[in-house]
């Protein structure tokens, strides 16, 4: 395979994953309106935290007890890193309720910028990410949670690093990239 035969594939890969999680985080904004709205930055990173913990705990352990799979974790991972990314654009008077159009508009510009990312880093790199481990995934995941932590600790200030930002679009990639190699 050419590497243009295999970035047309990651291309290809990328939006039925992306499609996979805009289908459920659209579904669950007809269920439940825009209830994350109320969420504050740590409060998201604590979900992301949650479902990546619990994917490591699940690879650490080799079983489950609930039904939820990794890739229902990871689909939810990506969500929620959406989900900061939009709530870091809407200023604090933005009206917690949200309309479907905004929400898909939002949801699209923000996975749209994670794909531009990863295709910019697949440039760069060779798409190193397909000879990495569903392990390393979950821990480069929990770590970009703990810099967001630290960033937030620092009043969303950085001194040479990326923002927080930057790290929820590297989260989305990263498990973007474990949802291709199941």
């Amino acid at each position: 395979m050419t590497d243009m035969t295999i970035m047309t594939d990651t291309d290809k890969q990328y939006d039925q994953v992306i499609s996979s999680c805009k289908e459920i985080f659209l579904k669950k904004a007809k269920d439940y309106g825009t209830a994350w709205r109320v969420l504050r930055a740590i409060s998201i990173v604590d979900q992301i935290f949650i479902k990546a913990q619990r994917v490591r705990t699940i690879q650490e352990k080799g079983e489950q007890k609930i039904s939820d799979g990794i890739a229902a974790e990871f689909k939810g991972i990506i969500n929620y890193a959406v989900i900061g990314l939009i709530q870091l654009e809407l200023p604090e008077e933005a009206p917690e309720e949200m309309n479907a159009e905004d929400i898909t508009a939002l949801y699209g510009k923000y996975v749209a910028l994670a794909k531009s990312l990863m295709q910019d880093k697949n440039h760069d790199y060779g798409e190193a990410w397909r000879s990495m481990s569903q392990e390393s995934f979950v821990d480069l995941v929990l770590m970009k949670l703990q810099r967001i932590r630290q960033i937030l600790s620092n009043d969303g200030k950085t001194i040479i690093s990326e923002g927080i930002d930057a790290n929820y679009l590297d989260i989305i990639n990263y498990a973007v990239f474990a949802l291709i190699l199941m």
